[in-house]
Order: structure tokens, then C-alpha cells, then sequence
């Protein structure tokens, strides 16, 4: 049965119930907040989901709850905001005279300068406030991560940070306050229906339904399909791209499932990542610890497993790391599915197998047996909120003689797509696990990969952190000493 269709979109934003009628597609959350709102605490400083001078909170229900989360308002699409809650710095306005705890903390502790970034650092000290009321310095550092600061050096507003909760109390917060009654408003905007706004060259569409979403993309085959927006939103803001019409698929709430069948998790395409973060430390460490260097806060709040696989960027962190894994895709046209293994995906730079009218629909990955050996890596600039050059991922099987069983070695950053190193992993396979064995297949990488240099590292830069990358995964499973960077950002 084809689902009913609304031609408004419908929010609520700080304490007023909001219905767009017209709204153009590509126009992001920070323009219409200054320009039709006239809320000019939220700042645009790189227009690239980079800065967080942006960041506001946005509510959306899961299950009975409500879930605030710091987003990069600069690419985050109007269209994406059907049946949420968004929450600028204005809603921390004195109450009687007397600023917010957050706003207090940061003005006793000197955490602001020039002021220009500090209504984004308020609002995530928001957000992790009213999760975490006495966040440890590590959960002060990581829900900074996606926030920068040219003047105080961040001590002043780490003390902030810690100090909130001696200003106030997260029950006694308007959002805690009012949480029930946000969710009743919620529910009640929330009708079922698909919104379709705008025709022509300015029109999107917010599917129902994964079903729903079949149909809107057999009828609009070449749509841009949009889930996190922190790719899209660059193409917008960057490059000036026309993505109409566009269809926004993050409140679709089949493909944001997960699950754990016979050892294979199977984790729906819009599943963010911070959504699967617990979910994937708990059963894949390395995937957990990746996923914690992926972007900051914000941009794992917005991005999703599945976005990072559809759009076959060759530095996408998430293919070569479930490619090592022998992870699965499914992909539907309509009601038709097909599954193909991962690394198929990827044919050439900017093209993958995917037809008009097809959309990733669930990645399926392998959970390692025991005995197994996996190890992800990330070479980039800044160890937080920074772009791959080069990613190596590791999957070995040692046989009960020490000798390679089997292993499946996979990269990003060294070549037009994520890539298996397959003439090493063929140097590699039925040998003795030793150093020696490891060294004598380096020169096979020559084969597999010619890296290219750009900004972010030289072709030469690469080949060597590549080879460099399986000589650590050795020492890591040789029971030599080797440095663990990442083990701190495993879950508990």
C-alpha cells in the first residue's frame, strides 16, 4: 500500500512547533537558523563540519526515549529535521537572571576569548552534560574532539567542563524538565506519512518507510540519496552541487536497526556511528577504536556505516576495515535484494556497483572466530577529527604449526578504491608466521598498490606507512612489544 504523502515538513525548534511548507533542498540548518530565524548565536566557521562553531543539539525519539546529540548545523539539511527537536545556544537563556551552568562554568574558568567558537563548545558541553553530569577528562576530550579553539588552548575549557555540575543540576535542566512533554510533541508530528516538498529543480522527499523508500527510487532513480549529509553537505557548501532532487533517509527507522545472528552482525545503512559504537567495541574492538577517530563528536553523531560505504570514497575509513573482516552488502532496487561481498562493491574511483534506483540497504560482518588476529590502523595528521592518508586493516588465521592459514590484508588511501593487498597476502599465505617471512613478502606491495600524492601525504609517504603497517601487525601478534595507540578508546 503506497504511503500517505505530507507536504510539510514539521520540527520543533527550541520551545515553538516549526511547518515548512517550501524549504530548497540543499539549504542547511546554520543559513535558515541566521537568515530565517534570525539565531545568530550558532556561528559558521569553516562550512565543512570541521570547526563546531556550528553545533547545535538535536532530540530525536528512539523508542521511548529521546536522544540529544551535537550536530555540525553548517551540513546538516533542513530536510532532515522532519519530527526533531533542535536546540540552539538561545535556549540557555538566563533564567531570572542567572546564566545556564554550562554558560556560568565557562565564564568562572575563563573558557572563552574571542567568543566566536564558544556557543559550539557550550552546546556540546551541553549535550555531554545531561548524558555524563561529572564526565571524566576522556569524555571531556572526546566530546571535544569536533570542536576547535584558536585562542584559550582548551584548559580553561576542560576545567569548565568539569566544574558544571557544582552550578546546577541535569534534573533541574529545562530539556530534563520537559522531556516528556517533547516527546508527546514529537509523537504527535509524527503521522507516518512521506514528505514531499518542492517540485522541479527544488524538491526532496522523506520516505515513510524502508518499503517507501523502494518506491521513491524507482521513480526517482537518480535522486540523491542522503543519510548523515557530513559528505553531501560538502558538495553543497563546497561545491556549490545541485543535489535535487534528494531524498533524506536518516529518519527511516528499518534501515538503523542491529543485530547478532550465528556470529555475523548485521548493521542497518543508517546506523551512525555512534549509534554503533558500543554495539561494535563490545563484539570487534578494533572496529570500536576506529570508529573513535572517525571525525569528531558531531560527525559521528551525523555519518553512517552505510554512507561511508555508498559513496566509494578510496579514504573511507569503515570499507577496508569490514573488507578484512569478508563482510557482506545487500542492496535493493524495489522489493528486490541482492548480496554481494564488500570488496565487489568498489569497481573503480567514483563507481561502484550499484544500479539506478538501488540503494545499500545492510552491511552483514563476520564477528572473528576465536584464535583469530585483527587489527585496524589509521595513519592521518591529527590522531582526532582528521582524513585518512592510509588505513590498513588485518585479518590473520595462524594453522596449529604457526604457519598462515589464511589472511586478508585490505587498504584505503593507496589506491582508486579500498583495495585487498593480494599479492601479500599470497607472499604471506602457508609460510611460517616470522619476521623473516613478513619481510620477504614487503616487495609485493610494489605489486598491489602506486599511491598518489596530494595534501595529505606522498606517494612515497604511503607506500612505506602501508608496509610499515603490516611489519606492526606482526610484532602485535608475534608477542613482540609494539605501541598500542588505540587501546584507550576500546569500550569498557
Amino acid at each position: 500500500m503506497a504511503a500517505a504523502i505530507r507536504n510539510e515538513l514539521r520540527f520543533i525548534l527550541n520551545d515553538r512547533d516549526v511547518v515548512l511548507t517550501s524549504v530548497a533542498p540543499d539549504m542547511t540548518l546554520l543559513d535558515w537558523l541566521r537568515l530565517s530565524r534570525n539565531l545568530r548565536g550558532t556561528k559558521e566557521g569553516c562550512a565543512e563540519g570541521d570547526c563546531g562553531a556550528c553545533t547545535v543539539l538535536v532530540g530525536k525519539r528512539v523508542g521511548d526515549e529521546l536522544v540529544y546529540e551535537g550536530v555540525n548545523a553548517c551540513i546538516r539539511f533542513m530536510g532532515s529535521l522532519d519530527c526533531c527537536h533542535v536546540v540552539t545556544v538561545e535556549h540557555l537563556a538566563p533564567n531570572e537572571g542567572r546564566l545556564h551552568p554550562v554558560q556560568q562554568a565557562m565564564v568562572d574558568f575563563h573558557g572563552s576569548q574571542c567568543g566566536f567558537c564558544t556557543p559550539g563548545f557550550i552546546m556540546s558541553l551541553y549535550g555531554l552534560w545531561m548524558k555524563s553530569p561529572t564526565p571524566s577528562d576522556f569524555e571531556i576530550e572526546k566530546a571535544l574532539q569536533g570542536n576547535l579553539c584558536r585562542c584559550t588552548g582548551y584548559e580553561a575549557i576542560i576545567r569548565s567542563a568539569r566544574a558544571i555540575s557544582s552550578y546546577g543540576r541535569v534534573a533541574e535542566d529545562p530539556l530534563a524538565k520537559e522531556r516528556a512533554s517533547i516527546v508527546a510533541r514529537l509523537a504527535a508530528l509524527d503521522d507516518g506519512a512521506r514528505v514531499e516538498i518542492g517540485e522541479g529543480g527544488q524538491r526532496f522527499v522523506v520516505p515513510a518507510s524502508v518499503d517507501d523508500l523502494g518506491a521513491v527510487l524507482e521513480a526517482e532513480p537518480k535522486a540523491t540519496v542522503v543519510a548523515g549529509s557530513t559528505d553531501v553537505g560538502l558538495w553543497v557548501t563546497k561545491m556549490m552541487r545541485n543535489i535535487s532532487p534528494t531524498v533524506f533517509i536518516g529518519g527511516v527507522k528499518e534501515l538503523r536497526s542491529m543485530r547478532d545472528e550465528d556470529g555475523v552482525v548485521t548493521i542497518g545503512a543508517g546506523v551512525t556511528y555512534s549509534e554503533a559504537f558500543d554495539f561494535l567495541s563490545r563484539r570487534i574492538p578494533a572496529l570500536g577504536a576506529l570508529i573513535a577517530r572517525i571525525g569528531g563528536e558531531q560527525v559521528r553523531n551525523m555519518g553512517t556505516i552505510g554512507g561511508n560505504i555508498a559513496n566509494g570514497s578510496p579514504i573511507g575509513d569503515m570499507p577496508p576495515a569490514l573488507i578484512a573482516l569478508g563482510s557482506t552488502l545487500t542492496l535493493r532496487k524495489g522489493t528486490a535484494r541482492r548480496t554481494i561481498p564488500l570488496e565487489e562493491f568498489f569497481i573503480a574511483y567514483g563507481k561502484q556497483d550499484r544500479q539506478p534506483g538501488e540503494f545499500v540497504e545492510s552491511v552483514q560482518v563476520p564477528v572473528p572466530a576465536e584464535g583469530i588476529r585483527y587489527a585496524v590502523h589509521k595513519i592521518s595528521k591529527r590522531r582526532e577529527e582528521d582524513i585518512t592518508a592510509t588505513l590498513g586493516a588485518f585479518h590473520l588465521e595462524l594453522a596449529g604449526d604457526g604457519t598462515v592459514a589464511a589472511i586478508r590484508i585490505a587498504y584505503g588511501g593507496m589506491a582508486a578504491t579500498s583495495k585487498r593487498a593480494s599479492a601479500v597476502e599470497a607472499a604471506l599465505t602457508g609460510k611460517p608466521w616470522t619476521e623473516s617471512t613478513v619481510e620477504a613478502a614487503i616487495p609485493a606491495y610494489e605489486q598491489d598498490f602506486t599511491p598518489l600524492t596530494d595534501m595529505r601525504a606522498t606517494a612515497e609517504y604511503r607506500m612505506l606507512a602501508a608496509k610499515n603497517l603490516l611489519r606492526r601487525f606482526y610484532l602485535e601478534t608475534s608477542g613482540a612489544e609494539a605501541p598500542v595507540l588505540v587501546s584507550r578508546y576500546a569500550a569498557a
